[in-house]
């Protein structure tokens, strides 16, 4: 877009809701916060669809998890296990 960078993951503001997030963001968040606690990446991976048997399909969705985190929608704990923030 005009020489710019767009970010398709915006950080988490007041008011801003997970439907501004793109389908298969929505859908991990989704499972995480539907999990009865804190869950790996390869969890996750089994809810959304993802063949968890290959690391290569795996690596995406954690690249995903940990975008999420930096944006701040989630949470990883030092366990390496994901959450939702509230």
């Amino acid at each position: 877009m005009g020489g710019r960078a767009v970010m398709l993951i915006p950080h988490r503001e007041p008011g801003l809701e997970e439907d501004t997030l793109p389908l298969d963001y929505q859908l991990i968040i989704t499972a995480v916060r539907q999990a009865a606690g804190p869950v790996m990446a390869r969890e996750v991976g089994e809810v959304v669809g993802v063949d968890v048997s290959v690391k290569a399909k795996l690596e995406p969705l954690r690249s995903k998890l940990v975008r999420l985190v930096d944006r701040g929608w989630l949470r990883k704990r030092p366990d390496g296990r994901f959450t939702t923030r509230l």
